[in-house]
Parts: C-alpha cells; sequence; structure tokens
C-alpha cells in the first residue's frame, strides 16, 4: 500500500511539474523567435527585445530566420524544426497564405505566437498576433504625404512583396486614406519592389523614369512601404538627381531616411518598435505557456518621424532602438 500511494503521489507531482508542451516546469522553457529574415537592422532590434523578455522571464530564447525574405521553403522548414526543439514557436510569416498549414499543424501541439505580419485565417489556432497596426500606419503616411502636397496633385506607391501580409496592409491603408482627399489621383500603385536592396532600387528607377516629365516628375509624392522599398526609392531619386523635388513618405528606419529627413529630401516615415514587437512576442508566447489570458491582438505602435520631430527625446530613443 505505501508504495503504490507513493507510485500515485510521485505521478501527480511529475503531472503537475509538465507544462502543455511536455516540458518540466522546474527546467527552462524554450521559446524559438523566427522573423523574416536575419539581416535588417528591424529584425536585429526585434532580436534584443525578445532577448530582455527572454532574460527577464528566464527562458531560453533561439533566434533563426530564413537567409532570403522570399524563401518560404526555408522559413517552413524552420517552424517545423524548431517546433520540435521548443515550447513556443513566435513567427513573422514571409507569406501569408504558404505558412498557414504547417503553422496550424505545429499549433495544434504548442503555441504559435505571430507578430510582425498576420497570417490567413489564423484566429482559430493562433495564440496571439502581436504586430504594428499596419493598416494605421498607412493611414498615417496617407496623411503625411497629402499634407506635404498640399491636398493636391498626383501620387505613386511603391509596393514591397506579393503576399507580404504587413506590406500589403500598409499599402490598403494608404490607398484607402488617400481616397479622402478628392483633389489627389494615384498615378501608378502596382509595381512591387522586391526583398533585396538592388532590387527595390531598380524597380524604382524603372518607376520614375516611366513617370518622368521635364526635368521633374508626373507626380508630386511618392509611398514606399517597407524600408527596402524606401531604401531603393531614396537611391533611385538621388541616382537621378530628383530626391528632394518630390515629395517622399516612406516606411521603417535606416540612418539613410535620417539623413534624408535632415536634407529635405524625405518629408517623413513610419517608424514601428521593432524592440517591443519582440518583447511582447515572448511574453505574450511565455504567458501562454503558463495558462494565462492573452490578449488576440496586440497592438506594438507606429509613429511617424518628420524633419520637425527628429529631436524629440520619444522620437530620438524609438531611433535608437533600430539604427546601431
Amino acid at each position: 500500500m505505501k508504495s503504490t500511494a507513493l507510485f500515485a503521489l510521485t505521478a501527480a507531482a511529475l503531472l503537475a511539474g509538465c507544462n502543455k508542451s511536455g516540458s518540466a516546469t522546474s527546467g527552462q522553457l524554450r521559446v524559438a523567435v523566427i522573423p523574416k529574415g536575419t539581416t535588417h537592422i528591424f529584425w536585429k532590434s526585434v532580436e534584443a527585445g525578445a532577448k530582455k523578455a527572454a532574460d527577464e522571464l528566464n527562458v531560453k530564447m533561439t533566434f533563426v530566420g530564413p537567409q532570403k525574405e522570399d524563401d518560404r521553403s526555408q522559413q517552413i522548414d524552420l517552424v517545423k524544426n524548431q517546433a520540435l526543439q521548443n515550447d513556443a514557436i513566435v513567427l513573422a510569416p514571409l507569406d501569408a497564405v504558404a505558412l498557414r498549414d504547417v503553422v496550424k499543424e505545429v499549433s495544434a501541439k504548442k503555441p504559435v505566437v505571430i507578430f510582425d505580419s498576420s497570417l490567413a485565417d489564423s484566429d482559430g489556432f493562433i495564440a496571439s498576433y502581436v504586430a504594428t497596426d499596419n493598416r494605421q500606419g498607412g493611414r498615417i503616411a496617407a496623411k503625411a504625404l497629402a499634407e506635404s502636397i498640399g491636398g493636391k496633385g498626383k501620387v505613386a506607391v511603391l509596393r514591397y512583396a506579393q503576399g507580404s501580409a504587413s506590406t500589403e496592409q500598409r499599402e490598403e491603408g494608404f490607398l484607402d486614406e488617400i481616397k479622402k482627399f478628392p483633389d489627389i489621383q494615384v498615378a501608378s500603385a502596382e509595381q512591387y519592389a522586391g526583398v533585396t536592396a538592388s532590387q527595390a532600387q531598380d524597380t524604382a528607377t524603372n518607376l520614375i523614369t516611366r513617370l518622368a516629365e521635364g526635368g521633374g516628375l508626373s507626380v508630386q509624392g511618392i509611398f514606399t512601404s517597407n524600408q527596402t522599398s524606401t531604401y531603393g526609392m531614396l537611391q533611385a531619386l538621388r541616382g537621378k538627381n530628383l530626391a528632394g523635388k518630390v515629395k517622399f513618405v516612406g516606411f521603417d528606419c535606416d540612418a539613410t531616411f535620417i539623413d534624408a529627413l535632415k536634407k529635405g529630401e524625405m518629408q517623413g516615415s513610419v517608424l514601428q518598435d521593432p524592440l517591443n514587437m519582440g518583447y511582447l512576442g515572448v511574453k505574450t508566447a511565455v504567458a501562454k505557456l503558463k495558462g494565462e489570458k492573452v490578449e488576440a491582438v496586440v497592438d506594438t505602435g507606429a509613429t511617424l518621424i518628420t524633419p520637425a520631430n527628429l529631436e524629440d527625446a520619444k522620437i530620438s530613443a524609438l531611433i535608437k532602438t533600430q539604427i546601431p
């Protein structure tokens, strides 16, 4: 009887000491953060935020992403492999549709938090969505660009890449908001920059060549929806001696964008908070592992930077999280 009771007590203790993923709570929880890529400073800031949360919570955090930001197959393989080694996954999907099946499969066994870019039809199985309100970011950019061109004229949009939900939402938000200005016409919104800086610059150069008129452009304003497309457009405008001759609002942060804002070559850029995104992504995943209630959507914020507010303390602090 004593041995049977002792066995039952031991078994109960072991069961109580395990979480849903099967890891003993006496051990260290493991969380894998899988971004779209690892080279851009944006992702390095996400990593820093994720590490901060992991250190605070005494969690082992693995940060690993595909080599190229259009390699869907590699990201799918990473999700599968990291799910075998970790208690939860925090993922920025490269493609809103292509990553859906693998995430649904993994989420049946352990929590998956989606960050930065949404996943199609995933409300029923992901733990949470931690990201910028991308549509609102696009609306912020549209208002800024409309104001900079005096509420009238023509504008062009250089998109990022097909299938990237976050940038598609920014572009949709921009186009929806710009419709509220009856004297502004969208002259071009069908071009995709591509996932590398060189591709973006080539596409931007082709676009502004097509929009050339006299010594300038047939449009008064340009919007780009992420770091790559913004960088490519800036370099293309500089290469054609058009920087500062057209109003330009971009998205994300880069040292060249700050320089361009100071020189009047850009009128604004909408900044996300990647440090906070990584931090809240890991915190949300760990909370879910511990059985705590988590919000379905966690907004990490979007802020417009302009030549006028670059020296503000809060803006400076935000910029420093994204520029080494």
